[in-house]
């Protein structure tokens, strides 16, 4: 947090320092991002990031998608890098960043992308992965959660920024091996689940292992590990899951 002394911003525990929530999800065809963070650089940099070859967007709030641009690295050569998001934020991306989306702005060395416009429920490929998209409240805004599934079945599940978990998306979640889920502090938010609302989420999906994400200051890392079930554990960055 910006001017901040408080015990967790001030802590050598590298695991409370916190970029932007966002996910690398590589497979045996493909890597993908989720969301473009205003840290998307240092995220690459940091986590030496050298392929990527699809964008998923939960929603365009500043903090989940304004270092799109940086994309462009992905781009030498006229490579066009293929975007998913909901229609509204396939429309609200193209209006921020105008010269990533239109044929007639692109200049060489700009990001390219090819958007794609989703439906929730409606499951899409990803090389060989599916990809489904399940709406979330977060305010006056819908973010969406992404099930990722292959041959096999689910495998895991994102969602971040929501305020509960509606029925539609419950049946879709259950018992998914691997559950990433918000859970942004102690205190209740108006926007977003805080600890006890997302371990009830938690015990009505009976997910395999859970990590919690989008946290916030108010939370240090070691303390609440301390006090969550054994299969429910903070997400760090840096953090790599093998599902």
């Amino acid at each position: 947090m910006i001017a901040c002394d408080c015990a967790v911003c001030v802590s050598t525990d590298p695991r409370n320092k916190r970029f932007r929530p966002s996910i690398m999800v590589e497979t045996g065809d493909a890597h993908i991002v989720v969301d473009t963070t205003p840290d998307f650089r240092s995220q690459c940099l940091a986590n030496n990031v050298r392929r990527l070859d699809a964008v998923l967007v939960t929603h365009t709030h500043a903090d989940h998608v304004l270092g799109l641009d940086d994309v462009r690295r992905f781009c030498h050569g006229g490579r066009v890098l293929p975007l998913y998001a909901g229609r509204q934020d396939m429309e609200t991306l193209g209006r921020i960043f105008p010269h990533a989306f239109d044929l007639a702005l692109r200049e060489p060395g700009w990001p390219m992308i090819d958007g794609h416009s989703f439906e929730p429920l409606v499951p899409f490929q990803i090389s060989s992965t599916r990809v489904t998209a399940l709406k979330l409240p977060h305010g006056q805004c819908t973010v969406h959660a992404f099930l990722f599934e292959d041959d096999a079945g689910p495998r895991f599940a994102y969602a971040t920024d929501c305020k509960a978990v509606p029925p539609a998306a419950l049946d879709r979640l259950r018992n998914v091996p691997v559950l990433v889920l918000d859970a942004l502090r102690h205190r209740p938010h108006p926007y977003h689940l805080n600890l006890s609302e997302a371990l009830a989420v938690v015990a009505e999906l009976r997910p395999g292992r859970v990590w919690f994400t989008h946290i916030c200051h108010e939370l240090d890392h070691a303390t609440v590990e301390r006090e969550l079930p054994p299969n429910v554990r903070l997400a760090y960055d840096g953090l790599v899951v093998e599902v």
